[in-house]
C-alpha cells in the first residue's frame, strides 16, 4: 500500500473537492484512465487499479501511477462518545478532482490497453473514462 514516508501535520482536515484538476493530459503513455467526478481513492483502491492493469496486459508494457495518498484520514473508535476529540489516523486517501489522469500505460494493443483500463476503473469509488494521447 502507498503512503507517505512523513507528514508535517499527522492529522489533515477535511477540505472541499471543488474545481478541476491540473493533470488533466496524457503525458507519459499512450492510454490513460481519467477521472470524471470528485472523490477521495485511499490506498488499497490504488492497489487494487494497479494488480488489475498488471493482470490484464500480462506485465507488458509500462504503467504510470499518476495519483498518490497523502492525505490522512482519521476515524473514531467505534462505541466511543461524542466530544471526546479528532480519531487516530486510518488510512490515506488521494483527492481526485475532474479531469485527473489516474494512470497511464503504454507498449501494449488499443484493445488490451481500453480492457485493462476498463477493469481498472471498475476498482475504483469515482466515475471514470479511458483517454488515449493526441
Amino acid at each position: 500500500m502507498l503512503q507517505p514516508g512523513r507528514t508535517k501535520y499527522r492529522k489533515a482536515f477535511r477540505g472541499r473537492m471543488r474545481g478541476l484538476s491540473a493533470g488533466s493530459l496524457v503525458n507519459f503513455g499512450d492510454y490513460g484512465l481519467k477521472a470524471m467526478a470528485c472523490g477521495w481513492v485511499t490506498s488499497n483502491q490504488i492497489e487494487a487499479a494497479r494488480r488489475t492493469i498488471a493482470h490484464a496486459t500480462k506485465r507488458n508494457g509500462r504503467m504510470w501511477i499518476r495519483i498518490f495518498p497523502d492525505k490522512p484520514v482519521t476515524e473514531k473508535a467505534g462505541g466511543g462518545t461524542m466530544g471526546a476529540g479528532k480519531g487516530d489516523v486510518k488510512g490515506y486517501v488521494a483527492v481526485v478532482r475532474p479531469g485527473r489522469i489516474l494512470f497511464e500505460i503504454t507498449g501494449v494493443s488499443e484493445k488490451e490497453a481500453h480492457l485493462a483500463l476498463k477493469l481498472a476503473g471498475a476498482k475504483l469509488p469515482i466515475v471514470t473514462k479511458i483517454v488515449s494521447k493526441i
